[in-house]
């Protein structure tokens, strides 16, 4: 990364304002897809540079900037779930890579942490995302930050903070990272070259990376966009047939466009506005007209459900089903086409 995000000039003065007085644990929060862990590994190079620039950037030319960025720097170490560190090895073997930091990945930093820094200066450990450590790592990580050593700092990245222990929220400074605005989100995705930009940023949540990443798999892949056109049409969609043709789509992707499309159905019908599908505004008015507010609301907590099941469903098709026909009964003998 050799600039910031245009949304976050603000919060890194905040982060460089912390230079003289690090705490032990800087824990860096806000919504997932808006560049957190990108400007913590900004801000670990830039304290392990030689040469920083007047403005905290790291100078990317000294020895330590080299060896940061070839992943080899001595002082610095990263933990992260295996889902997110996907080798050829891991492909290799079968074996599903894991989506949460075990306690022996936080075992593994107590001889780093205990150890004296190889340049003399700070010693850095980035976790990410936070939330993935289990119970034994949480409480593994608890141990040492109660027993803080000079010039050693964490840094907790984090989507969820609410699913943190308290004995660690209470450990860590906190840093809000905040969404960028819609204009600022449409403008980088234009100069990234994404075609409707305004779309892709509103079906991501508003998170532009998030945004950019659909946007280069495809809008939402084709699976996404046949599964957009049959909900649009709830009395005539075969939801045993889009079940089996969704098998080859992520099971937390569909669940996610239903939980977008609920939100704005509920909203359209509230407020008359929508946030994910703007395009789709008067086809949302249409189905919200007659849709019983209950219902729709009863759909939205299994949706919330099924998010939680995504991840490790134990048949995905029947996952689909069970969705899809609850999805059409929502609607049934209300009059919706």
């Amino acid at each position: 990364m050799k600039e910031l995000y245009p949304w976050q000039n603000e919060v890194w003065q905040s982060v460089q304002g912390l230079r003289s007085r690090l705490p032990n644990a800087l824990l860096i929060k806000g919504a997932k897809g808006i560049g957190k862990q990108d400007m913590a590994l900004c801000f670990a190079q830039s304290l392990l540079c030689d040469q920083p620039l007047a403005n905290g950037m790291p100078c990317y030319q000294c020895d330590s900037c080299h060896w940061f960025e070839q992943g080899t720097h001595p002082d610095f170490r990263s933990i992260q779930p295996d889902a997110l560190t996907v080798t050829e090895g891991s492909k290799e073997s079968g074996k599903k890579p894991s989506r949460e930091i075990s306690v022996e990945q936080i075992r593994t930093l107590a001889k780093f942490t205990n150890l004296s820094a190889h340049r003399g200066g700070y010693r850095i450990v980035l976790i990410h995302p936070a939330e993935a450590m289990n119970n034994n790592s949480a409480n593994a990580l608890l141990k040492t930050l109660e027993e803080p050593t000079p010039n050693l700092l964490f840094l907790l990245i984090t989507h969820k903070p609410q699913q943190l222990l308290p004995t660690i929220l209470s450990r860590c400074l906190s840093l809000t990272v905040n969404t960028p605005s819609k204009e600022v989100g449409v403008e980088w995705l234009k100069q990234q070259g994404v075609k409707n930009p305004e779309i892709a940023l509103a079906q991501s949540g508003f998170a532009p990376l998030q945004a950019l990443q659909w946007a280069e798999e495809g809008d939402g892949t084709e699976d996404i966009r046949n599964l957009l056109s049959a909900i649009q049409r709830p009395a005539q969609m075969d939801a045993l047939s889009l079940a089996d043709k969704l098998q080859r789509t992520a099971p937390v992707q569909v669940v996610h466009c239903l939980q977008q499309w609920c939100y704005d159905l509920a909203s359209v019908k509230l407020t008359g506005q929508v946030r994910y599908f703007p395009e789709r505004i008067e086809i949302l008015k249409a189905l919200s007209q007659n849709t019983p507010s209950m219902r729709l609301l009863q759909y939205q907590k299994e949706l919330q459900t099924a998010k939680r099941q995504a991840f490790h469903p134990l048949n995905p098709k029947l996952q689909f089903e069970s969705l899809l026909l609850s999805y059409r009964q929502v609607f049934a003998s209300s009059g919706t086409p």
